[in-house]
């Protein structure tokens, strides 16, 4: 079965290209094709979330918080 994966990298020197992922084995001969990448992309929203330093309030701070803004709505 063919299977096509697309892999960032970049050119180590011009004829090998060091991937920023492991990808996996596929056996046999590949083709390649080269797409530039502008210079500055939007960052990925997993690593974005990695950033955070975590939260000091419990679940129940939470969702008493929640309860509150809801009570407060009126009955919209």
């Amino acid at each position: 079965m063919r299977r096509n994966i697309v892999a960032r990298g970049k050119f180590s020197d011009s004829t090998h290209i060091e991937l920023t992922k492991a990808v996996p084995e596929i056996p046999g001969e590949v083709e390649v094709t080269i797409r530039q990448l502008p210079k500055t992309r939007m960052p990925d929203v997993f690593e974005v979330i990695a950033e955070f330093v975590p939260g000091s309030r419990s679940k129940a701070e939470i969702d008493e918080q929640i309860h509150e803004e809801r009570d407060s709505w009126d009955n919209r």
